[in-house]
């Protein structure tokens, strides 16, 4: 049974966007015929909602069945698989059909952390350029600490990005704060993390040993979480611009 919306949708579709039935069960995800039925009981004449046949109809399931085991295949390989099963229209027709049935990912949806004060900070390097002093040129590197909950941040600037740099920011930062956060984030820096595979992580033992003299506790950002280190992100976007 085809919902009131559904049905709705379909009768939109065809009186103003004059999308066509084959268009409408695709993009729909229905059958044509339930397009049809609805259409023939809204009263349009039973003429007009006839199917005209594509000539890619035949190659439908072939699409369909290539497609779900290979996603990302491309329409221009596609389209010569369907020349070689005698396919003859043309090529721009068979690549609107194939965009149509692609499957699509499922966008994952990021909620918005939100964590108790004094609870959580994040730490990165930003690169700002080079600055030349004397005959040396040297990189001009910010050390940020963000906290999560209030946004309140850190910023230092440095000529290198070395450990020792590294450390340093971390105890001016606490200083600044008035204490450490009880977890910091860092998103895969070379200064922090010497190794990853999948969830294994080695921390730099520098590191580790700050974390143990100020009580916090040192965790990487997960891969593609952008909700988890968007404060410090967003900060570096404003500050480039």
């Amino acid at each position: 049974m085809i919902s009131a919306d559904r049905q709705a949708q379909i009768l939109r579709y065809y009186h103003v966007e004059k999308w066509r039935i084959n268009t409408i069960a695709v993009q729909l995800r229905v059958h044509h015929t339930t397009v049809q039925r609805v259409l023939a009981q809204a009263g349009v004449p039973r003429a007009a909602v006839s199917v005209r046949a594509s000539t890619v109809d035949a190659f439908v399931p072939m699409i369909v069945q290539t497609l779900e085991r290979f996603p990302t295949l491309t329409a221009s390989r596609l389209y010569g698989m369907a020349r070689e099963r005698g396919y003859a229209g043309s090529a721009g027709h068979f690549r609107h059909r194939v965009a149509l049935l692609r499957p699509r990912r499922p966008t994952e949806a990021h909620l918005r952390l939100r964590t108790l004060p004094a609870e959580q900070a994040q730490v990165d390097w930003g690169h700002f350029g080079h600055l030349v002093i004397g005959r040396a040129r040297r990189p001009l590197m910010a050390f940020v600490m963000v906290l999560s909950y209030s946004r309140q941040m850190f910023l230092r600037f440095c000529l290198d990005a070395r450990t020792s740099s590294f450390l340093h920011g971390h105890a001016m930062a606490f200083e600044s704060f008035g204490g450490a956060p009880r977890v910091i984030l860092y998103d895969n820096l070379e200064s922090a993390v010497l190794e990853r595979i999948d969830d294994a992580i080695r921390f730099n033992p520098m590191l580790l040993a700050l974390a143990a003299h100020h009580r916090f506790e040192p965790r990487p950002v997960a891969p593609a979480r952008g909700n988890e280190n968007a404060a410090m992100e967003s900060f570096f976007s404003s500050l480039k611009t």
